[in-house]
């Protein structure tokens, strides 16, 4: 939602609801009191989000005042706000289903923006399966974890860039090719992970950094369409590409430490699961890159056959 000072106490509302079942999400706004109570018009639909315009008039300034997102505590979805005020410099508050009350800062920092902006980041790695499926491959073919951490450095580099460029408008390509290449780079893994040992150090064993640069780039172009859908703040737009790459970056830490720490513990608790991971290698490497491999494969033709859809 973008809330826009127009003129003194007279704000315009640009809202975008996801669609559920071809209707609008069942959320709704709630302004303070002092502000006119008529509903937003009826919202249309552009392809992608239900779309709601509409000016509203306040007997007095926002800051301070309290916006609420009804409804949103019943669904698994969250809701970036964005004000851009007279007075002060835009503003941008994240509600989620256990917070869906946002108070109007009367002062605003670049460190709000930073913050809001992590926690974005965060979320999105770890709600992209995708993403996190690549980052496991790497996990299961670099067995040396300094070779691992340049890898998974190299990865963030290139996806910082052109998550920055993408997001600037340098450099603009299609989503759906993007995300159809994003799903061939985990099965070029996936075929990695099955012919390790095989004969040979594999070109992702041996210059493991710039398999996962390449590759970086064409996912940083993946998370620059997710970003331009949450959008930029003008003023602080460099701060928030900061913060969302730290975001992306931390979510990335902690799955690797997950994955990493299940495997610790299941090769205690599960002698067996030691002994196939040690004794037979590559019976589990087989196994591994099947799986990952079928799982980015049915992605690949999912968003192909969308694209020519």
């Amino acid at each position: 939602m973008q809330i826009t000072e127009r003129s003194p106490d007279v704000y315009r509302l640009f809202w975008r609801k996801p669609d559920v079942r071809q209707k609008p999400m069942a959320i709704s706004v709630l302004l303070p009191e002092h502000c006119e109570t008529a509903s937003p018009p009826q919202p249309w639909y552009d392809g992608s989000a239900w779309i709601s315009d509409w000016t509203t008039q306040c007997s007095h300034e926002l800051a301070g005042d309290l916006i609420s997102i009804p409804g949103l505590q019943d669904t698994q979805t969250d809701v970036l706000i964005r004000l851009d005020l007279m007075d002060l410099p835009e503003v941008s508050a994240r509600l989620i289903p256990d917070q869906t009350v946002f108070e109007v800062p009367t002062d605003v920092s670049s460190f709000s923006v930073l913050l809001t902006y992590i926690g974005l980041g965060t979320d999105h790695i770890l709600e992209g399966f995708d993403h996190l499926l690549f980052v496991f491959a790497l996990l299961v073919l670099i067995r040396d974890r300094w070779r691992l951490l340049g890898a998974i450095t190299a990865f963030t580099l290139a996806h910082s860039i052109t998550l920055a460029l993408a997001s600037l408008g340098l450099v603009h390509v299609p989503s759906p090719p993007v995300e159809a290449v994003i799903a061939l780079s985990i099965v070029f893994l996936a075929v990695e992970i099955a012919k390790r040992n095989s004969s040979g150090s594999r070109l992702s064993e041996r210059w493991p950094w710039i398999v996962s640069f390449s590759f970086g780039l064409l996912h940083g172009l993946g998370f620059a369409g997710a970003l331009s859908e949450i959008g930029l703040p003008e003023g602080d737009i460099f701060v928030a590409l900061l913060g969302f790459n730290i975001g992306v970056e931390i979510g990335q830490i902690l799955f690797v430490a997950v994955v990493l720490l299940l495997g610790a513990a299941l090769s205690r608790m599960i002698p067996v699961f030691a002994h196939l991971r040690l004794e037979n290698g590559q019976i589990w490497n087989t196994a591994t890159s099947y799986v990952v491999g079928g799982i980015a494969s049915f992605w690949l033709v999912e968003r192909v056959a969308g694209f020519w859809a």
